[in-house]
């Protein structure tokens, strides 16, 4: 309320000053005849003082008088016509004074109601924290998220075959419940064609079955699971399966990566940024969180008010280089390859990068390896649609390696 009493008081003050100074105008600026008047009139004087020293005749001087009587009459037409007209201008004037008031008032209301925040209270760190805080405690569960999402459609590619596996290993598990092979299997073959909800069930009971043997890992597959089956949301049964997981074991990446999701959720991007940028130095350049942290950790930093520059991508360690330089030709060859190949595999299964797709595409056409490039161009082509920076830079390294177009 008090933010009303003193926007409406500013306006009021601002419209009465553009008001005021709008009257006082109009009141203090006189018509022109009323200085030609003057003019006349002194005109007048020098008349008479000229035919008193004998410069002008009297013939002349009445002359002169005439035609300055004549224009002293017409000004004091115009005079008396403004004079009437005053009085017709001056309810016009404050009628206009009102109205451009009343207009500075209601349009400055319009344009706060449609982009200011009518009622939200002030935003001071204190304050978010707080509200942050109230969003985290409150938001919906586990069981509200996932009945908030539509039923997944069954993957395409999977073959009917192995449709009518998953589901003789659903009923076989069902009649063996303390199968623990039996709901490990379920669980990964659950996740792989999209059934989260039902993979999370399954690894449920996996950490039912393991009991203290289980280690972080397999409670951190629990609680990815759980995140996806919401539709990537972190819940607050999630969230208290990711505080399990980093009581055992504090550098779990999985759960750090989720942990920083989570208080990207609830308003908390400061703490969200600070959690993923120690991961992303903290890990390799291969872990499966990598990617997702750099494609969303610029725009945390931004909303978090930190000038960040994601690190570029690591190359080989000069213990690498070092290693290689004191290769055989064969040696260094097969080093080559074994790099590659683990680049090909990652981006295979994984996915990668622009940059990546390129250097592998690079990386194959200095082995001479063409066949295998232009295969790899062909797939980052289709990948990449759409893209035209990265189209443009996978182009260039295709055709370095002598297999674009």
């Amino acid at each position: 309320m008090t933010f009303w009493i003193i926007t409406s008081a500013l306006a009021l003050v601002i419209a009465a000053t553009l008001a005021l100074v709008l009257l006082r105008a109009r009141q203090t600026a006189g018509p022109a005849a009323a200085f030609d008047m003057q003019v006349y009139r002194d005109q007048l004087r020098d008349v008479e003082r000229d035919l008193e020293r004998g410069v002008i005749d009297s013939a002349d001087a009445k002359r002169v008088r005439t035609e300055i009587s004549r224009r002293i009459l017409a000004a004091d037409s115009q005079i008396q016509a403004s004079r009437a007209g005053a009085g017709q201008s001056a309810p016009i004037s404050l009628a206009m004074a009102v109205l451009m008031g009343v207009t500075l008032i209601a349009g400055s209301l319009t344009l706060y109601r449609s982009l200011g925040a009518p009622g939200y209270g002030d935003l001071g760190l204190e304050r978010r924290i707080e509200l942050a805080e109230t969003m985290r405690k409150s938001r919906p569960g586990q069981a509200e998220a996932e009945a908030s999402l539509d039923t997944p459609a069954p993957p395409a590619g999977i073959s009917p075959e192995y449709a009518t596996l998953v589901e003789r290993l659903r009923e076989t598990v069902s009649e063996r419940p303390d199968d623990l092979q039996g709901h490990v299997l379920l669980a990964h073959n659950e996740a792989a064609i999209g059934n989260f909800k039902a993979a999370a069930a399954a690894q449920s009971d996996v950490l039912r079955l393991m009991g203290d043997a289980a280690t972080s890992g397999d409670i951190a597959e629990y609680a990815s699971l759980m995140v996806m089956a919401a539709g990537g949301y972190v819940s607050p049964e999630a969230e208290a399966v990711l505080e399990r997981v980093l009581s055992q074991d504090p550098d779990n990446g999985t759960a750090r990566y989720y942990s920083g999701l989570m208080m990207a959720q609830t308003g908390r991007p400061d703490l969200a940024f600070r959690i993923w940028n120690a991961l992303l130095r903290d890990s390799p350049p291969d872990a499966p969180w990598i990617r997702p942290i750099r494609a969303q950790i610029e725009d945390m930093a931004r909303r978090a008010g930190v000038e960040f520059m994601l690190p570029s991508l690591p190359g080989p360690s000069a213990a690498d280089m070092a290693a290689a330089s004191d290769m055989s030709q064969e040696d260094r060859t097969a080093m080559i390859r074994g790099m590659v190949q683990g680049l090909s595999d990652r981006l295979a299964t994984e996915g990668g990068t622009p940059p990546e797709w390129a250097r592998l595409i690079g990386a194959l056409g200095v082995l001479g390896e063409t066949d295998q490039a232009a295969a790899i161009y062909a797939n980052a082509q289709d990948v990449f649609a759409g893209d035209d920076s990265a189209l443009t830079l996978i182009r260039q390294a295709a055709t370095q390696a002598g297999v674009g177009e």
